[in-house]
């Protein structure tokens, strides 16, 4: 791991501006990404077609080959299995596609829209909800069944309330809360009722009188919706509740059926987030058998993405736990008995990409070389014979066989463009097959990055930055800074890996700003993830503190430096960012020049419950750390040199935050700019994504660089 700035500055100095005076700068269109020069377009590598041959994308021919790992030899990829049959939603009505391509309509109801039409395993049912009640519909037949009735406006079967789409079952799911058992008998859903939710109004402004947009939401400390946990038999229409009391404060994480459909594994927790347990039903009779339970004094995360991989072997589960602090896989057997710890150490895993139940062996990436960066291995269930497959100091993006013989990895760092290579289970390279380098790479200058980090103000944390320097830099001239953040629990943004140019108006600039004169860092701090839970724990029931102590260090390590222009340090998120930057503009005035902020939280009261309790507990329970938290709390420091922006419709961060702060804000003479996005929800809508960029751009030049926007932004 690289270790703190002052070890290495003079060689980092001494290496940028050394280039061959034969070189050129990137010309404005190469800087922004309308012309490649430094990199070039390389195939892809999207998986793998068997054991033996992988799958390469051919952009120039817009052709899929498989290729042979030991022979190359390529050929036309054409799947060998039967094209499957899908359901689809149109014209509010469900139509089924059968794998001959011919298209049945399964319901006639164009008044009444399905969602989420489902598929059972063997093909002959469809799961769906209409008007907040879950039904099936027979393929063959279409004859159609309704298992509740009770669905209303606030009384959701098989559909979420928003908190669990958002923030436990995740926004993949589009408000699909149902699931299928793998035999295709029964259906288990959750039934939410958000009577006791408060409504919260968003106003749409088109038309004459515009139009109110009302969802259930919880904010902190307010009341969630009650839930239970429903089964149903295909063929029946009576509903087995699970022995949960619906009346309890509690949440219920994404169920797990096992391979025989005979029992279900369900995620329960407090409301405090405190105490996670996992429980088997019997969707039978709806009994329940507690075979996990794990406590915290801080908080758990109920994850929706690999907290349980059931093996085959129908004995066995893999758990992801950060219980000891650190993020590891945990083999218990069913009825919640731990076999051993799979993984363990000061570092942790991310995600399991194969499990060879054969060899009792899994691959998994994990970020233990450097947190920065990402590396497969492999280890024994035993937690034995743990071996690192990838190499050098390279983030790595995996694909491996189905077999776990062979892998693709895409690499790169901060000082090398994405390059790919074929490497068997024993991590020996056994091919090159791409690399985005071009050949003219060395003709160019180009800022130079890299990765370092700068030790926290208590010592306790060395916390990772990537900087660009400008083109040509000189440590002798001033350059002003552009700080680009987001800031949330566990959340980093500090990756190891080049940073490309492209058309993307937020991303692919480096470049173009280096060419400018603007020097780049991107920054996370202590609890961003790469200290594990132990160092994310450091935000409990304060929110915004240790982020902005951390930031502030950042902030006084750059104006100490000599070449680092004083009063021209820009920040700059968005969402959790855009909460930061507000409150490094104001709590942070002293440190921070210009901001950016889009779609802020600004009083953490305002945000939903199951996200913002997690860190804070309620405002109840913690009033003095959501006075702490709020950006309100300091608008008496702001200086000036803020731009907001948020989108009207936002349901994720109200506007509501926003207009709260412009509020206090225009209660004060120091001017600010605000842009409200019409119509745009938590990102801006494609309508207003380049006016967007073109201000920011404006921004940019008229504070930082103090000079008019070139016309080639016009272009």
């Amino acid at each position: 791991m690289i270790k703190h700035w002052t070890k290495f500055a003079v060689v980092g100095f001494l290496f940028v501006g050394s280039h061959s005076v034969a070189q050129q700068r990137l010309t404005f269109d190469e800087a922004w990404g309308r012309v490649s020069t430094i990199t070039k377009p390389i195939n892809g590598f999207t998986g793998w077609a068997d054991n033996d041959h992988y799958l390469e994308y051919n952009r120039e021919e817009n052709r899929t080959y498989k290729v042979n790992v030991g022979n190359g030899h390529r050929e036309i990829y054409v799947p060998t299995e039967r094209k499957s049959t899908k359901v689809v939603a149109k014209n509010n009505d469900i139509y089924i596609q059968f794998a001959s391509g011919e298209e049945k309509n399964l319901t006639n109801s164009p008044d009444v829209p399905e969602q989420n039409p489902t598929l059972s395993p063997d093909g002959n049912y469809v799961a769906f909800t209409r008007e907040s009640n879950l039904f099936s519909i027979a393929v063959s037949n279409g004859k159609e069944t309704q298992y509740t009735n009770d669905g209303t406006d606030v009384i959701y079967n098989g559909w979420s309330s928003w908190v669990y789409y958002e923030e436990i079952l995740g926004r993949a799911t589009n408000y699909k809360a149902f699931w299928w058992s793998p035999d295709s008998k029964q259906i288990a859903f959750m039934r939410f009722d958000d009577t006791k939710v408060p409504m919260f109004p968003i106003y749409g402004s088109k038309g004459q009188n515009g139009y109110l947009e009302q969802t259930r939401y919880p904010k902190a400390g307010q009341s969630n919706p009650e839930v239970k946990v429903g089964f149903v038999k295909v063929e029946e229409k009576n509903v087995v509740w699970a022995d949960f009391n619906p009346k309890d404060d509690q949440y219920f994480g994404e169920p797990y059926w096992s391979y025989d459909s005979k029992s279900i594994m369900v995620q329960w927790m407090n409301r405090d987030q405190t105490n996670l347990k996992f429980y088997t039903l019997n969707p039978t009779s709806g009994s329940k058998n507690e075979i996990y339970n794990e406590e915290q004094p801080t908080w758990i995360n109920l994850d929706h993405d690999e907290r349980i991989t059931y093996l085959a072997d129908n004995k066995h589960y893999i758990l992801k736990s950060d219980k000891t602090g650190w993020a590891h896989y945990y083999l218990y057997t069913l009825d919640g008995k731990l076999v051993n710890a799979i993984t363990s150490g000061d570092w942790q895993v991310s995600k399991l990409q194969l499990i060879d139940e054969k060899s009792k062996v899994i691959y998994f990436t994990a970020r233990k070389e450097n947190s920065a960066t990402s590396d497969l291995y492999r280890v024994d269930y035993s937690g034995k014979n743990l071996k690192r497959l990838t190499f050098g100091d390279y983030t790595h993006q995996v694909s491996v066989s189905p077999n776990g013989k062979y892998f693709i990895t895409t690499y790169s760092n901060v000082t090398t463009p994405p390059k790919v290579s074929l490497v068997d289970n024993k991590g020996k390279v056994l091919k090159g097959l791409a690399d985005a380098k071009s050949s003219d790479f060395d003709k160019y200058k180009i800022g130079k990055t890299e990765y370092l980090t700068v030790k926290s103000d208590d010592g306790k944390f060395d916390l990772p930055v990537i900087i660009t320097y400008p083109v040509d830099f000189d440590e002798s001239k001033q350059y002003p800074v552009v700080m680009s953040i987001y800031g949330g629990p566990d959340a980093g943004s500090v990756r190891n890996t080049w940073k490309n140019t492209s058309t993307s108006p937020y991303g692919g600039m480096s470049q173009h700003w280096a060419n400018e004169g603007i020097i780049q860092i991107e920054c996370d701090h202590r609890a961003s993830g790469h200290y594990g839970k132990q160092g994310v724990a450091w935000m409990h029931r304060n929110l915004g503190n240790w982020e902005l102590v951390d930031y502030i260090t950042i902030a006084k390590w750059l104006k100490a430096k000599p070449f680092v222009k004083k009063d021209k340090l820009l920040i700059t998120g968005h969402s959790y960012g855009g909460y930061m930057t507000c409150l490094a503009l104001t709590k942070g005035s002293d440190y921070f020049d210009y901001g950016i902020a889009g779609a802020p939280v600004t009083s953490w009261e305002l945000y939903d419950t199951h996200y913002t309790e997690r860190w804070m507990d309620t405002p109840q329970d913690n009033p003095e750390g959501y006075k702490n938290g709020s950006i309100l709390t300091y608008v008496d420091k702001y200086k000036g040199g803020l731009r907001i922006l948020h989108g009207d419709m936002d349901d994720n961060v109200h506007m509501q935050n926003t207009i709260q702060l412009v509020d206090a804000l225009t209660d004060r003479d120091v001017p600010f700019e605000f842009m409200i996005y019409p119509g745009s929800r938590h990102g801006w809508s494609r309508s207003k994504i380049r006016y967007d960029f073109k201000e920011r751009v404006r921004f940019y030049y008229q504070n930082l660089l103090e000079r008019p926007v070139p016309e080639d932004f016009n272009k």
